[in-house]
Parts: C-alpha cells; sequence; structure tokens
C-alpha cells in the first residue's frame, strides 16, 4: 500500500496513506502505556486517555466532544499495555478540524482536580464492572502472575486503591516523562495530497517541544510456572492457559501467529473450535492468543464450561497440543492455514481506521511499515520445521501456566 511520511524537527511523524473514500480515517498513537507507570500510579496511562476529553485551554468537555460529533464524525480512544491512542473517523472534509482536535486535547489539557475527582469515579465503575465479567476478569489476575513484580502484569485500568490516590501533579509528570516526540505519530488515510497533510500536521504539530526517547522500559524476567485455581461467585469454570512468547522482533513471531490463528484464532474452523465445542460440546468459548509486545510477548489460551467438564476439556487440548508436537502439519495443511490467515489479512484492510492504527504502529516498532505481499511473503516462508519448534516451546503443558476460576461450593 502506498504511504509516506514527514518527520518534523521535533521527531513527531506524520503518515498519509492516500484512499479514494469521502470518508478519512486519523489516529495520534503515542508509544507510552501502562507498562510505564511507576509501581504505585497503576492505571494512571488509562486515567490520562480518560481526562484528556475533560477540558483544554480553550474547550470544555462539551466542546471537545462536540467539535467532531456535530459533524458526524466518531471520536474515540484507547490505552494498552504500550501505546496510547486517540481516532476518529469523518468526512474529507473536516481533516484540519480533527487534526487541530488531536492537538488541543494531547498536548493542551488542563487537568482541572474536580475533573480528575469525577473521572475517578466513572474509573472505579469500569473497574467494579470488569470485575463483574469472569471471562474478562482472568486474564488480568493470569498476567500479573505471568508478570510478577513487574509492569506488564499490572492491570490497564489500576486498582481501586491505585486510581483513588492519583493526583493532577502524577498526571503531568507521567505525560512529561512518556510523551517522547520522536514516538509520537499522526496518521490519516484519506482522498487528500501528501502535502496538504504535511501543511495542516506542521501547522499543529511542528512548534510541541522537543521531548526526545530514553529507555526506561525494563524487560520481564522469565515467568515461574504455576497452577492455580480460586474460588468465585460464578457459575461456569473459566480457565487460562500461557507462558510468556515471543516478542515483536523475534523470528519465530510470524511463525507463532499463524500457528495461533490455525489452532485456537478467529473463526468457526480452528482446531480447538471444532475439537472442543463442535465435536464434544464441552465449552461453547475457546480461543487462543498471541499478542506480541516489544521485548516479550503473551500466548493464551482461554475457555469456560461446566465445572465437571472442566478438566475433561483440559485433556482434550492438551491432546490437541500433543498432536501439533508429535506430528507437525503436512505441506497441504500448512499451506491451508496460511491461506486462511492471508484471506483474514487482507480481508482486514477493509477495516480503514484499523488499518492506520496498525500502519503507525508499525511505523513506531520497526521504523518501516511493510506492504501485504511483505507480510504475505513472511507467511509463506514459515515452514513445517518452524511450527514443529514452536509448538514444542509454546504448545508443552509442561512449559504452561494456568490459572482456573472455579464456582463456589
Amino acid at each position: 500500500m502506498e504511504y509516506n511520511v514527514h518527520t518534523l524537527p521535533n521527531g513527531i511523524r506524520l503518515l498519509h496513506v492516500p484512499s479514494a473514500s469521502a470518508i478519512s480515517h486519523a489516529c495520534i498513537i503515542v508509544n507510552s502505556g501502562s507498562r510505564d507507570e511507576k509501581e504505585d500510579q497503576s492505571g494512571l496511562a488509562h486515567f490520562i486517555e480518560h481526562l484528556v476529553f475533560k477540558r483544554t485551554e480553550k474547550r470544555n468537555t462539551n466542546q471537545i466532544l462536540n467539535r467532531l460529533e456535530s459533524v458526524g464524525a466518531d471520536l474515540n480512544a484507547y490505552t494498552t499495555k504500550e501505546y496510547t491512542c486517540i481516532h476518529a473517523s469523518f468526512l474529507n472534509p473536516y481533516l484540519d478540524r480533527t487534526l487541530e482536535l488531536f492537538n488541543d486535547i494531547i498536548f493542551h489539557s488542563t487537568f482541572p482536580e474536580d475533573e480528575i475527582e469525577k473521572e475517578k469515579s466513572v474509573i472505579l465503575d469500569e473497574i467494579a464492572s470488569y470485575q463483574d465479567q469472569p471471562e474478562e476478569a482472568i486474564y488480568d489476575d493470569f498476567e500479573d502472575l505471568l508478570f510478577a513484580d513487574h509492569p506488564l502484569g499490572r492491570n490497564i485500568l489500576g486498582t481501586v486503591e491505585s486510581v483513588d490516590a492519583l493526583t493532577q501533579k502524577n498526571v503531568k509528570q507521567f505525560i512529561k516523562d512518556n510523551y517522547h516526540t520522536d514516538k509520537i505519530v499522526v496518521a490519516v488515510i484519506g482522498n487528500y495530497s501528501f502535502q496538504k497533510l504535511t501543511h495542516i500536521g506542521t501547522k499543529y504539530y511542528s512548534d510541541i517541544e522537543e521531548n526526545l526517547f530514553s529507555e526506561t522500559r525494563k524487560a520481564p524476567k522469565p515467568a515461574k510456572i504455576f497452577t492455580q485455581g480460586l474460588q468465585k461467585p460464578i457459575a461456569q469454570s473459566h480457565t487460562v492457559l500461557g507462558i510468556q512468547a515471543y516478542s515483536l522482533h523475534h523470528p519465530y513471531k510470524t511463525g507463532l501467529l499463524l500457528l495461533n490463528n490455525h489452532f485456537g484464532g478467529t473463526g468457526m474452523s480452528s482446531v480447538l473450535n471444532l475439537q472442543i465445542r463442535e465435536k464434544y460440546g464441552i465449552a461453547y468459548t475457546i480461543e487462543s492468543s498471541f499478542s506480541p509486545l516489544t521485548d516479550t510477548g503473551i500466548f493464551t489460551l482461554y475457555f469456560g464450561t461446566d465445572k465437571e467438564k472442566s478438566d475433561r476439556a483440559l485433556n482434550l487440548i492438551f491432546k490437541e497440543f500433543k498432536k501439533l508436537r508429535e506430528k507437525p502439519l503436512t505441506e497441504l495443511q500448512l499451506q491451508k492455514a496460511k491461506n486462511k490467515f492471508i484471506g483474514q489479512i487482507a480481508l482486514g484492510e477493509e477495516n480503514r481506521i484499523g488499518l492506520i492504527i496498525s500502519m503507525a504502529k508499525s511505523l513506531i516498532d520497526y521504523d518501516r511499515i511493510d506492504d501485504l505481499q511483505t507480510v504475505f511473503n513472511k507467511i509463506q516462508d514459515v515452514s513445517t520445521t518452524d511450527l514443529a519448534a514452536i509448538a514444542d516451546e509454546i504448545l508443552n503443558e509442561n512449559n504452561l501456566s494456568a490459572l482456573t476460576f472455579y464456582p463456589l461450593g
């Protein structure tokens, strides 16, 4: 896919992807997330993501929200362990309005004390709501154990105690310490010339004070394998198996993405779904995921089922693990898995907002953006030998940790 990048003197990069659509999509991504928080400030990165919509030097909350919504646009944001992202979808004439608003909320928010206190209540309600969903909460508890005593293990939302203790000083210091201009990308996919985007981007981002990146993140130590069970006031058992996996830069990253998609990824035809749900009718939801990060990764497998079926489900899963380890995919099976994965990626390009966010992240992570053919070539290069080695390490029950939520009684 065609794209252009312009780097401002302060390090902020402007990414442009041309499109013939009447709808544009834009994002501003900061390479800063929950892993960059101090231990007693858990939830701070996510807290800031909320607060930037509350008040700036020239706008109140209603003015911020209506700036784009009044012209039918969609404005939203999210925080991960390594990123903070503000994104919007809008009609083409409103590019200037969108990039100006991104500038205003990211670099000119005032974080007033009254808004800080109000937003604490909102986030505490969010935490409570999240804890009421065991299929979601179990991932956070599992990662807390998997990355013990490391920021990657902490809940992105924070805890009741940590959020309640956050202050305006914490907010401003975190931004100063972590919003590095050379790790910020402003990206747009739309029907504009690169010259126009560069002109507007320069107008709103060239005067941001330079704040260059310095490495402060520490890689997690290898996890001690654990098996834990907790009783909860729930109707079903919920289990997560997992392991620290490959980073963004590991040579086996693409192989594990492919294996995960074949084994337990999206779609009804994954190995786990066909075997555990369709053949035996044991679990309504069973899925695996792989999230590569800067210096590590997270591979997990989740299933929920009745308490009395939990052990059988686990045995069947380990049986499928063993098959993949001891009997590598044939060339035909491997090619089918590749075709499926490649097709899903190609279709994913139709999600324009997802595409521009993915491209912006790639620019931050790799200082480059691979075109689709390069991505497909990497997938095609994965061999049965590669998958066998990956399965032997990642899908080895002796290497996996487990956490289960059991119903009371």
